[in-house]
């Protein structure tokens, strides 16, 4: 439905109620700071079960970097709107709404004074997310669905949860 394999869904949340262990799964990336002049700063190979696409970042100028590829809060914008608009499609779809269009949008003001150590601000003062759905959907139910979107979706949850971070 829409994109979504609901069964598969389905089957994978049996298994995470039979087995809570099984919906850990380990993730990691690596990547390389690029030293030569004219390359893309930073370089990933990204592994996924399908594959594997190669990501390069490279700041903005007024961060240093040369402006020729996305920059992290780009990735960081697009993941978050890809996870969302994921989740709300499979639940959508788990709820047997179809839908007809799904666009997302994600919103924020940057504050880039703490990267310069200038002030203790935070980057973000939040995110606002805007989705457009047409479905045939009441309005209550298409509310349904963005909030249980907005419950389950990963990206929501690393954002809105303080998450241990170490260097080491």
């Amino acid at each position: 439905m829409h994109n979504v394999h609901v069964q598969k869904l389905l089957q994978t949340a049996q298994e995470f109620r039979e087995d809570p262990d099984k919906a850990k799964r380990p993730a990691s990336l690596q990547g390389v700071w690029n030293v030569q002049e004219g390359e893309p700063q930073f370089t990933a190979v990204v592994k996924f079960e399908g594959g594997e696409s190669v990501l390069e970042m490279d700041q903005p100028t007024f961060l240093g970097g040369g402006g020729t590829r996305p920059g992290p809060i780009q990735y960081c914008l697009y993941g978050f709107a890809a996870c969302f608009a994921g989740t709300l499609a499979s639940v959508a779809a788990e709820q047997g709404v179809t839908l007809k269009r799904l666009e997302v949008t994600v919103e924020t003001t940057l504050d880039f004074s703490r990267v310069f150590g200038l002030s203790e601000n935070p980057i973000a003062e939040g995110i606002t997310i805007v989705p457009l759905i047409e479905a045939d959907a009441d309005p209550s139910t298409i509310q349904r669905v963005k909030e249980l979107a907005a419950q389950r979706c990963p990206a929501v949850y690393c954002l809105t949860n303080p998450i241990r971070v170490s260097v080491t």
